[in-house]
């Protein structure tokens, strides 16, 4: 399964993806640092899951470029996940 050291950078990479996903995502956020790195590292764990079931892992070799793009792509949808929740909450 996964080292520690594998769990260690992922958390890395899911800070950096998150910080990414925020500016890529733009519009009003107001979400602070805190949730920006949970949604990141959160995103950094999808985004790798996805990869590997969508058979791109290894493409790029592991903790490379590859690795950061796909934690970006993985935090960029649950960011997405989190506005829409957002939003129901405020309409309701």
């Amino acid at each position: 399964m996964w080292s520690i050291s594998h769990i260690i950078f992922m958390i890395v990479v899911g800070l950096i993806a998150g910080g990414l996903a925020k500016m890529i995502a733009g519009g009003n956020n107001p979400s602070g640092w805190v949730v920006t790195a949970v949604i990141g590292i959160a995103g950094a764990f999808v985004g790798n899951f996805l990869s590997h079931m969508l058979g791109f892992s290894g493409m790029l070799g592991e903790h490379t470029i590859g690795t950061i793009i796909s934690a970006t792509i993985g935090a960029i949808i649950l960011l997405i996940i989190y506005h829409f929740i957002q939003k129901a909450q405020a309409n309701s």
